[in-house]
């Protein structure tokens, strides 16, 4: 089970860095008023919610308690991402402020899923 649960992680963190890498290729085209949301960032958001899914579920298979306020925060904060990037997925422009709200979601996610404990 164990080396399930590290297959998950390692492609939670494969749909992470697709989410923030597609967002950071895009941030020179922010500075210019043309940023979109790449399919690579659709794609991210949507491994990171199947496989943080899963990984909850593993967890809690094997009897690990899973910190649920946490696992909450984190949740709601993929669905505002994923429904932001699934919304304006075919625009060819962003505006600044909505795909910076993205970035700085993305990024607090990470954060609190490294600090939270």
């Amino acid at each position: 089970m164990d080396v399930l649960i590290h297959f998950f992680v390692g492609l939670h963190i494969i749909g992470i860095a697709s989410l923030l890498g597609g967002f950071l290729t895009q941030m020179k085209a922010m500075g210019r008023g043309a940023a979109r949301f790449v399919p690579a960032m659709l794609h991210g958001a949507l491994t990171m919610l199947v496989t943080g899914v899963a990984l909850v579920g593993l967890h809690q298979a094997q009897g690990h308690s899973v910190d649920n306020v946490k696992i909450g925060v984190k949740l709601a904060l993929l669905i505002v991402i994923l429904g932001l990037v699934y919304v304006k997925r075919d625009e060819e422009k962003v505006d600044k402020g909505l795909f910076g709200l993205v970035g700085l979601l993305t990024v607090t996610n990470v954060f609190i899923a490294v600090l939270w404990t």
